[in-house]
């Protein structure tokens, strides 16, 4: 039994893609924080919508595999799944 510790994108605790979720799970904070800190990152200079995606690609789900390139084709499957979902949602509330 491999008593690592590894980051991993959350699936429970998750607004995008987990990224939050599961760093703060690994730091043993809140999540929230976590947010926040990519929210300010973002506004002072933009960094963090990059590291965000970054993230989002290089780091594999609680529940995936080892292999790296599977990890990154679920990330970029996750990454079009979550765009369509919210330009559907944009639509929605323009069509109104």
């Amino acid at each position: 039994m491999d008593s690592t510790k590894r980051i991993t994108r959350s699936q429970s605790d998750r607004l995008l893609g987990g990224v939050a979720g599961g760093l703060a799970s690994y730091v043993g904070i809140d999540p929230l924080i976590i947010r926040i800190a990519f929210i300010v990152l973002t506004v002072l200079n933009g960094f963090g919508v990059i590291l965000y995606l970054a993230l989002w690609v290089l780091v594999p789900n609680e529940d995936s595999a080892t292999d790296a390139r599977s990890n990154v084709q679920v990330a970029i499957n996750e990454m079009q799944a979550t765009v369509e979902q919210i330009v559907a949602r944009v639509q929605a509330i323009f069509q109104r």
